[in-house]
């Protein structure tokens, strides 16, 4: 890192840091005691502080992660600083929790973006400082930095274990891999995204090989077309099914192959994925969460994605393939009618946007969710022509990963994009400056907007004296 850079990240970590103290405070002030979820989090937190560590809510489905970091890190603090009484382990410093996260989690984003793109030099310092900040307020991960959810620590985890594999240093990437676990059990889909990224950079370099062999430059590991498809999948299968070509794999994936199989003892233990209450997060076949995902992507990601270029290049795409078109098309409509799940939170729940979305926008008709088809598909193929620049053996790996977080679960939930948005975010090239500025422009607003929403509009429910807040 040159020293102009070095200051420029040193004043926008630290800039950010400041507004992000600003806005806990504010947050604070008007949220004292636990909202949402934290009505299940702070209490259990607040039992592993006075050490009642086999004290658990029945309500809580995921592992105790948060809280043995929260302990970890409070504990050590109020003894150092002489707290005592009700400060230690309050719902203000167990939040706290999360904004030194988010200030991790800036560090590491800036680290990945260095990393991914250290091949491109066009690419300025200042470029690399600006995406950093975009990311670190990415709407619906920054807004939970100021409660005490698992999202921030999750994203931690997980990016640190990323960055880790992306350095070579597996066993340390598994390990933190099991604390991303910890945090969230989905999570283990990205410890296989990360031992993933070791098989694809192998089959890239037989690949390579293999074309140079035969000599045919008309084969491209990279091309779309369906006739290299069959050839690339046609050689997946060749390269897998030898030996020592399995043996070479697992050397190099062994800390994830053992994390993964511990994730499968946990789930025979357990019963299960979920810990605590299940009867509100069954697994299912929820196949329209692709396309929510997609739809979520392209709105969080439109100075790259909805682009007069990008458009006029679908439609010239769909003019050249009218026939492949009409069978995603086709496809798309029958996982719709066949595999699309409403939660009961979804349609009970008036503090979330994805209320608001549902019934503004697909309740409106039932032949809304089949009108929607073509914008789902332009959104994928928006998508994937972004990360035309990773390698073929890359994007299979990440859409098998990407399917695997988001097709099982049957509530529709903006936080479970979070880290697969990240992760593609990370993955494609530097756009331009302004629409780099677009994009931060964009997440600015959507954050004071939604601020705004929480702190300034509250309501109740009929019934009930407790004030409710808009949220995510």
């Amino acid at each position: 890192m040159e020293r102009s850079e070095a200051r420029g990240f040193s004043a926008a970590m630290s800039g950010a840091f400041l507004l992000s103290c600003l806005l806990f405070a504010a947050v604070s002030r008007r949220q004292r005691g636990p909202y949402m979820d934290e009505v299940f989090h702070v209490p259990q937190a607040q039992a592993y502080c006075h050490g009642r560590f086999l004290q658990w809510d029945p309500m809580i489905t995921t592992l105790p992660g948060l809280y043995l970091v929260s302990v970890g890190v409070v504990k050590p603090a109020a003894w150092l600083f002489g707290w005592t009484g009700s400060v230690v382990c309050s719902a203000g410093m167990l939040r706290f929790i999360n904004l030194l996260f988010s200030a991790g989690n800036f560090y590491l984003l800036y680290l990945l973006l260095c990393k991914i793109h250290h091949k491109n030099k066009a690419v300025s310092g200042f470029q690399r400082i600006l995406s950093t900040l975009t990311l670190a307020m990415f709407p619906t991960l920054y807004f939970f930095t100021f409660l005490y959810y698992t999202d921030p620590g999750s994203v931690f985890f997980t990016l640190f274990a990323y960055l880790m594999c992306l350095y070579g240093n597996h066993k340390t990437a598994a390990l933190l891999g099991f604390c991303g676990f910890m945090f969230r059990q989905t999570n283990i889909v990205w410890a296989v995204f990360c031992a993933g990224n070791v098989v694809a950079e192998k089959l890239n370099e037989a690949w390579k090989t293999e074309l140079q062999k035969k000599k045919d430059e008309k084969i491209s590991s990279r091309k779309g077309s369906f006739s290299d498809l069959i050839r690339i999948l046609q050689f997946l299968i060749e390269y897998l099914i030898l030996p020592k070509n399995l043996v070479t794999l697992t050397a190099l994936t062994w800390p994830y192959i053992i994390l993964v199989a511990v994730f499968f003892v946990f789930v025979f233990v357990n019963g299960g994925i979920v810990v605590g209450d299940r009867s509100s997060h069954e697994a299912c076949l929820h196949f329209p969460q692709l396309f929510y995902f997609l739809s979520f992507t392209v709105f969080f990601s439109f100075p790259h994605l909805l682009t007069p270029t990008k458009i006029r290049k679908f439609l010239l795409s769909l003019r050249n393939h009218p026939v492949q078109y009409s069978l995603i098309a086709i496809i798309s409509l029958f996982l719709i009618w066949k595999f699309t799940y409403v939660h009961k939170y979804l349609l009970a729940d008036n503090r979330h946007y994805t209320f608001y979305v549902w019934r503004k926008v697909f309740q409106r008709h039932e032949l809304v969710k089949y009108v929607l088809v073509p914008v789902y598909i332009f959104a994928g193929w928006s998508f994937a022509d972004t990360l035309k620049s990773k390698s073929i053996f890359w994007i299979l790996m990440y859409f098998v990963c990407l399917l695997a977080v988001t097709v099982p679960q049957k509530l529709l939930e903006f936080r479970y994009f979070i880290l697969p948005f990240l992760i593609y975010r990370l993955n494609i090239p530097f756009p331009s400056l302004y629409r780099q500025l677009l994009e931060l422009a964009f997440y600015i607003v959507v954050n004071a907007v939604t601020f705004h929403l929480f702190l300034n509009r509250t309501f109740q429910w009929p019934n009930s004296d407790e004030i409710q807040r808009f949220m995510w």
